[in-house]
């Protein structure tokens, strides 16, 4: 029987030896559907395999947070900037044009927020009620060694089982809580437990040493979370850093639309994921388009 400490000598990661994929663009998913390649490939570009996620779904859990009080004035503008809108399916019918051509990632798990246990969710949107909003894929919180786990992993399987009736792929965002550490153990036991349990890609916090260890173990692709508001120029260190060690892309919040000029800060990220663009030329260049926007 598999034990808590069974992993403890994981060390052959193959860093390095990238992942073949025969055919397609998106790690791990050359034997799916056409539909769910279709959708797989709105998500991540398939000139670089990559993508920028624009996160606002923070509401769903905390309310009209800092800087997403009026989504109309604050998210809509960088619209055309991100390559994926991740949102609920209130702010997406209320606020988010339709005229938006954009692929979005939708929040379907709910049924907590700050002033609860937040691990003790269930599924808030059906797949019916998300193919009918266009979605590309189905965002769901998974709660590893928190007190729900085991419910928030059937969320998980059941959102995973009901995407794959409908070719709609599923995100698996790992959540860590107040008493969880952030380091590679942790977080790559996570990933590679969404993965096993058939998630199409999953989102994650970027952690030091050995974030290449979870990226090469997870054979979906892994993408990660912005998290608090940091620097601009923290935020694209973080990015550069993320993606140099084998990240898929960033789903970035706070340090978009919280930054000084959030039109200008898109714009920097993108230049870093798909671009490749090193820190200091990404930050040069948000200067650069900040003062021409100001």
């Amino acid at each position: 029987m598999a034990e808590i400490e069974g992993n403890k000598n994981a060390k052959d990661y193959g860093i390095g030896i990238p992942q073949e994929t025969p055919g397609f663009h998106v790690k791990g998913s050359a034997s799916y559907d056409w539909g769910m390649k279709h959708r797989l490939s709105q998500i991540f570009h398939p000139r670089t395999g990559r993508v920028v996620m624009l996160a606002f779904d923070h509401g769903y859990i905390m309310g009209p947070t800092s800087g997403l009080e009026r989504v109309d004035l604050s998210i809509v503008p960088l619209i055309p900037y991100a390559d994926v809108l991740m949102c609920t399916r209130g702010i997406l019918r209320t606020v988010v044009p339709p005229q938006c051509v954009k692929p979005v990632a939708l929040r379907t798990s709910a049924g907590a927020t700050v002033l609860t246990e937040l691990s003790k969710e269930l599924i808030g949107v059906n797949v019916e009620d998300a193919l009918r909003l266009n979605a590309s894929a189905q965002a769901v919180m998974a709660y590893i060694g928190a007190p729900y786990e085991h419910e928030t992993l059937g969320v998980l399987t059941a959102t995973i089982d009901a995407g794959m009736k409908y070719g709609l792929p599923t995100l698996a965002v790992t959540a860590v809580g107040k008493d969880m550490v952030r380091d590679a153990r942790y977080l790559g036991m996570s990933c590679r437990v969404c993965a096993e349990l058939g998630a199409q890609f999953v989102k994650t916090y970027y952690c030091e040493p050995d974030f290449e260890q979870i990226t090469a173990a997870c054979p979906v692709p892994v993408v990660i979370a912005g998290g608090k508001k940091i620097s601009e120029p923290e935020a694209l260190e973080l990015a550069y850093k993320a993606i140099d060690q084998g990240a898929a892309g960033v789903d970035m919040g706070r340090n978009i639309f919280g930054a000084e000029c959030p039109v200008a800060m898109i714009q920097a990220v993108r230049a870093v994921v798909h671009e490749g663009e090193k820190p200091a030329q990404a930050l040069e260049m948000y200067q650069t388009l900040k003062n021409q926007l100001a």
